[in-house]
């Protein structure tokens, strides 16, 4: 059986130089390995490649010999006696590289087998990346939420202090109240969410849902996308299994080719002979051995040219199939390259709104040290802020996302 040894990293994108930064994070690749080495998707792939394979044992083999066993119920008389019991035995052989043609063809299966193996172990990689990468957008949402409640806590006990002083309203105190409750309720909605993509990413793991999975803190953008090699794209996984399918098919027509051909049979009949009881000569009650030669020839061979005729269908189906395949993983893989861009472009103007927003938010205290401040802007600084944060997380998700999308098409 063939190894199947695929490269973890490349659905780990450049993102992984960041995770091996921090000690108390369990890294995404050792994530995958588990999953590999646990799924039984991929197990179930590796049973039906190792039954594959063994069917190669089960055609190794020519037909039964026929064994034969006759009485004769009126016994014919002959010159050396009366024959009484007929034993025979006989072989057919099929015709030369038949057996091997067999194998080859039930090989050729076996392969495209192997495919789907490779096909599943991606997409696992795949579907783990970006399942880690919704845990980690969900936890550095949390933490950003929670960060929110505290800065409104603060500009609450500014607000206290300015309606003792008369500077503010009772009303400004009851929306920054009503404010947090909301920032609460997007808290307690995460964590929700939280728990069932726990629960999406230990399944893929195929461990207990409730295990405790640890994420990173922080995840940046690289300063520069990877180069993408487009023309690895020709050499997916799906596309090659279409490629021994169309083998498969091919040996599938030389073996039609090889059961057209004759088979040649071998025997040998023997035949008991009762001696003569009033005669007394040299082959007197002498047994018949006969060894026999047999040719099957199909004469109506309607048969095997249907299913060269089929052969020769089902290959033009695979080419089709194949190059739709093919379109549909250039469009995917297009969209993810402008996704990926988008996502980077995204990051950059949400980085930037959120160092205006913070600046902004910097001139609202200073004018609460003059006694001028308005609550109504600081809501809305504040609501601005969280919303560029919220996005700013959104963008690096989604760059990781389209990575992983653009590693498992391309590597």
């Amino acid at each position: 059986m063939k190894y199947i040894k695929i490269n973890i990293k490349f659905v780990l994108v450049l993102g992984s130089c960041f995770l091996s930064l921090f000690a108390n994070a369990q890294q995404l690749e050792s994530f995958i390995e588990e999953a590999l080495a646990n799924s039984p998707e991929i197990q179930k792939f590796e049973i039906q490649y190792k039954r594959a394979t063994e069917k190669v044992n089960e055609v190794n083999t020519i037909p039964n010999t026929e064994f034969g066993v006759g009485y004769f119920v009126s016994e014919p008389e002959t010159r050396t006696g009366a024959q009484r019991f007929k034993v025979s035995a006989k072989q057919m052989m099929p015709w030369f590289g038949n057996i091997t043609a067999r194998e080859n063809y039930v090989s050729s299966l076996a392969d495209t087998k192997y495919e789907d193996i490779v096909i599943a172990k991606r997409k696992l990689m795949a579907s783990v990346s970006q399942s880690y990468y919704n845990l980690y957008a969900n936890k550095a949402k949390h933490e950003v939420l929670k960060e929110n409640i505290k800065l409104l806590d603060t500009y609450e006990t500014l607000a206290l202090t300015s309606v003792e002083v008369g500077k503010a309203s009772a009303v400004d105190v009851l929306r920054l109240q009503m404010r947090q409750n909301e920032i609460q309720q997007l808290l307690d909605i995460l964590s929700q969410q939280f728990l069932a993509e726990q629960t999406n990413f230990n399944k893929l793991l195929n461990r207990g849902k409730a295990i405790t999975v640890n994420v990173i803190n922080e995840l940046h953008l690289p300063s520069e996308d990877f180069e993408i090699v487009l023309e690895n794209l020709q050499l997916h996984p799906e596309l090659l299994k279409y490629d021994k399918l169309y083998h498969s098919v091919e040996q599938s027509e030389l073996l039609n080719q090889k059961e057209s051909s004759p088979m040649i049979g071998f025997g040998l009949d023997y035949i008991y002979v009762e001696k003569r009881p009033d005669m007394n000569f040299s082959d007197n009650g002498k047994d018949i051995i006969m060894p026999m030669v047999s040719l099957s020839i199909p004469v109506f061979n309607k048969k095997y040219k249907s299913q060269t005729k089929q052969n020769e269908l089902q290959q033009q189906e695979i080419v089709a199939q194949k190059q739709e395949r093919l379109n549909t993983l250039e469009t995917l893989l297009d969209k993810a390259v402008n996704d990926r861009i988008s996502a980077r472009i995204s990051y950059t103007t949400q980085t930037k709104n959120l160092k205006e927003a913070i600046n902004a938010e910097e001139i609202l205290v200073k004018n609460y040290e003059t006694g001028t401040i308005d609550f109504n802007d600081v809501l809305d600084i504040q609501e601005l802020q969280l919303k560029f944060q919220i996005n700013q997380i959104e963008s690096v998700k989604n760059y990781y996302m389209q990575t992983t999308i653009i590693n498992y098409l391309t590597n």
